[in-house]
């Protein structure tokens, strides 16, 4: 049984859950979404093969092995979710049968107490019942009142069936929904030991670029343009908003056009840090490179730090693009009050989504690696203009 056949039988099962048509709504929704995934996988798995075969592709390898991990990443948490489905569904599960075998012993323990009645007293105190009647309006009230009662031990004996047959309805339920759980924690680790294969196999062609010229040259190439890139998408930012503002004002609407958390400028010298931790290597403004000692200009920051280090917003605002570049990786642009943008880039995970409202200190993403190393690429615009960001920051 497959993963999505699984949730799908998890979810029609669940007791006191969506109606059966909404159900299948959602699983199918989910099945297609981890599949779209699946195949994006493929796609790049086919790609890489191919890369593989030609030494002038290894950069685009390196892209190839990126958005493959980025998409891994994206499936495995795909795959916690919906193992803290299951757990939530388990433990709903246990409790309704300790409910329902509450139910059956009591039942059960009732009955039993008026069986041994019965039994103590005999057939004979019905009849003596019946004939000590005093009128004969006692006698059928009487024998009314017995039928009934002998009725009503019929109904307790189906009551106890039909509550030992829920219970072990919902015991087989129980079972099922630890099975799947099991397939489903087989699967996420499969994907994990893909994911950590696929590092491997990063690292391997990175340690080739950093101790090849030609493909560092070629490299120092690519960041150029992506650099030219992420011009583009600030401007286009600044572009939407301006449209934003002058549509608000022909229509006279109430609507925040700027981000909240108005006041960017006054927060010079005392933003957040957007890791807890971390070393500057490479400052803003011109860097001459090590190996190939040629200087380029950097547009912001690079702080060394642990992969898969949590990256938070400096500042409220609202999430204005979310993009992939060569040489950037995965990559988020804040928009800020007064416009202000904040750039971060070597994500190896974004939690976030564009359009997003943020708040200072939120978790946005986690960081990545670059060409040089585990580090987060972070800059400062203010409008089309590049900023320092080490003055703006508070100091640690």
């Amino acid at each position: 049984m497959s993963l999505q056949h699984a949730f799908a039988l998890a979810m029609l099962l669940a007791p006191g859950g969506l109606g059966l048509l909404h159900a299948q709504q959602e699983v199918e929704q989910r099945r297609s979404e981890l599949e779209a995934i699946r195949q994006q996988i493929n796609e790049f798995e086919q790609r890489i093969r191919e890369q593989q075969k030609s030494e002038r592709q290894t950069l685009d390898l390196l892209d190839s092995y990126d958005k493959k991990a980025t998409l891994l990443r994206k499936l495995i948490t795909r795959l916690k979710k919906q193992e803290k489905v299951f757990e939530a569904r388990i433990a709903e599960t246990g409790k309704d049968i300790e409910q329902l075998q509450a139910k059956l012993n009591h039942t059960r323990q009732h009955y039993a107490q008026y069986v041994s009645s019965v039994y103590k007293a005999g057939r004979s105190h019905d009849l003596e019942l019946l004939l000590t009647s005093r009128s004969i309006n006692q006698f059928y009230i009487r024998s009314a009142y017995l039928q009934r009662f002998s009725a009503q031990r019929k109904a307790d004996i189906e009551k106890i069936r039909d509550r030992a047959r829920e219970v072990e309805e919902v015991q087989a339920r129980a079972q099922q929904q630890l099975t799947e759980q099991r397939r489903l924690l087989a699967e996420k680790g499969a994907e994990e030991d893909r994911l950590e294969s696929l590092a491997g196999d990063r690292r391997t062609v990175l340690s080739k670029i950093r101790s090849d010229r030609q493909l560092l040259t070629r490299e120092m190439q690519r960041k150029r343009q992506a650099e030219r890139e992420l011009e583009g998408l600030i401007a286009r930012l600044i572009e939407a908003e301006r449209l934003r503002r002058e549509r608000a004002a022909r229509e006279g609407t109430a609507e925040e056009v700027v981000p909240p958390g108005a006041g960017f400028a006054d927060r010079r010298g005392k933003l957040r840090w957007p890791v807890h931790e971390g070393t500057i290597v490479a400052r803003f403004g011109n860097q001459r490179h090590p190996t190939l000692k040629t200087v380029t200009h950097n547009t912001g920051i690079e702080i060394a730090v642990k992969s898969g280090t949590p990256v938070v917003a400096v500042a409220d605002g609202h999430v204005g693009v979310i993009w992939w570049l060569p040489s950037f990786g995965n990559l988020v642009v804040l928009n800020h009050s007064q416009g202000y943008h904040t750039v971060y880039t070597h994500l190896s995970e974004i939690f976030v989504t564009e359009g997003q409202k943020i708040s200072e200190g939120q978790t946005i993403g986690a960081s990545g690696e670059s060409i040089d190393g585990p580090r987060l690429h972070f800059a400062i615009w203010k409008g089309r203009e590049k900023l320092n960001p080490e003055p703006w920051l508070a100091k640690q």
